[in-house]
């Protein structure tokens, strides 16, 4: 059995994939950042703890490095890394920077792309020829594109082509890797992700990014002004492409089982979700009425609204937006795969989930939700 090779490995895709991976008895190898408090291997068993519901053991088959992904030969010595690729790899690099302002300009694309180039140098020097190199991007690499998004490679753009410099910095990596497999004849592939939820099934969210991150501000202000009415501005009728992360890692096994994969594959949800039922699951959990709105100008938001507005710096990026992808190339790879689309009700599932473990966390009971 081939080894499966992981760096960003703490992070909520990754982590969720090692768990399944081990559960299948795959040798997984994880490449963590150490903390100022934590060792990479504390944090790796923190988050698959987190996973797991409960105490996480390590396994025989699973090792966790200490690396840094911008130093040469990831700070390791050339022997672990012969070792690491002594036999056939699948090598998926996970590790990014979320964020998405000017600010952070810098540091986004130092990570995003450097980090890819020095990930794939590393691959190219020390990997076999049967060892393959799966990046995992993302499906706003699209940008502020207009019809559907293939499954293909796009020139690199100006800023102005996207919403945030990380969109554009996952784009340049694509090209990145483009080059690169040209150059060397590599076996590289790109995995765009959509914005990934919580488990379809279950309903179980261990994520606060995108529509977690709004439902969790909105939740400190309903604390604190109770069955407040507040204008947010959305536009009811766009969409959100969400996929459940029990999918997503349905797919990932799907790559790691079959050797003859598509290039490039968008990892995203067939069927979108109205912003509309975000909102009103949202009414429906807290003592809140919010009320979307297409327009309205900061000079007439009140103190609320302006709150909310200013924690919409990232999501209201996309409250607009009816995104079109092409899946050809997925649906070939999950041709046997069952897998799941999430919906309404799964979505009001995992607000709920997500909502109460905030509850059990803070020990707050200012309140009584609906069921």
């Amino acid at each position: 059995m081939k080894r499966i090779i992981i760096n960003g490995a703490n992070g909520y895709v990754a982590s969720n994939f090692i768990h399944e991976l081990l559960n299948r008895n795959y040798e997984v190898i994880a490449l963590v950042r150490e903390s100022k408090k934590c060792s990479s291997t504390e944090r790796m068993q923190t988050v698959l703890s987190d996973v797991h519901d409960g105490e996480f053991i390590m396994p025989e088959n699973f090792k966790v490095y200490t690396y840094s992904l911008l130093d040469d030969n990831f700070g390791l010595s050339e022997e672990v890394l012969k070792e690491l690729f002594s036999c056939d790899v699948d090598y998926y690099h996970f590790a990014a920077s979320l964020k998405y302002d000017y600010k952070s300009k810098e540091e986004i694309f130092e990570t995003n792309i450097k980090g890819v180039e020095n990930s794939v140098n590393i691959f190219t020097k020390y990997s076999n020829e049967a060892s393959r190199f799966l990046f995992i991007s993302t499906a706003y690499s699209c940008g502020k594109i207009k019809g559907i998004f293939k499954e293909e490679f796009y020139e690199r753009e100006d800023i102005s082509k996207f919403r945030n410099y990380y969109e554009q910095s996952k784009r340049f990596a694509e090209n990145l890797l483009k080059e690169k497999m040209e150059e060397n004849d590599l076996d590289l592939h790109v995995i765009r992700l959509s914005q990934v939820v919580g488990n379809n099934k279950s309903g179980v969210t261990k994520t606060d990014y995108g529509i977690f991150d709004f439902a969790k501000r909105v939740q400190s202000l309903a604390y604190r002004n109770p069955n407040l009415t507040a204008r947010v501005k959305v536009n009811p009728e766009a969409t959100q492409n969400l996929i459940p992360i029990d999918t997503v890692v349905s797919y990932l096994m799907r790559t790691v089982e079959i050797q003859e994969i598509p290039i490039i594959m968008n990892f995203i949800a067939k069927n979108s979700v109205k912003n509309i039922h975000i909102i009103n699951s949202l009414c429906k959990l807290l003592p809140v009425n919010l009320i979307p709105t297409k327009s309205i100008k900061k000079v007439d938001m009140s103190a609320v609204e302006r709150i909310i507005s200013i924690g919409m710096s990232f999501t209201g990026s996309y409250v607009e937006t009816n995104l079109q992808f092409d899946t050809k190339n997925l649906d070939k790879l999950v041709l046997a795969c069952s897998c799941y689309e999430t919906n309404e009700h799964a979505i009001y599932k995992m607000l709920k989930y997500f909502l109460d473990d905030l509850d059990d966390k803070k020990g707050n009971s200012l309140y009584t939700r609906a069921c």
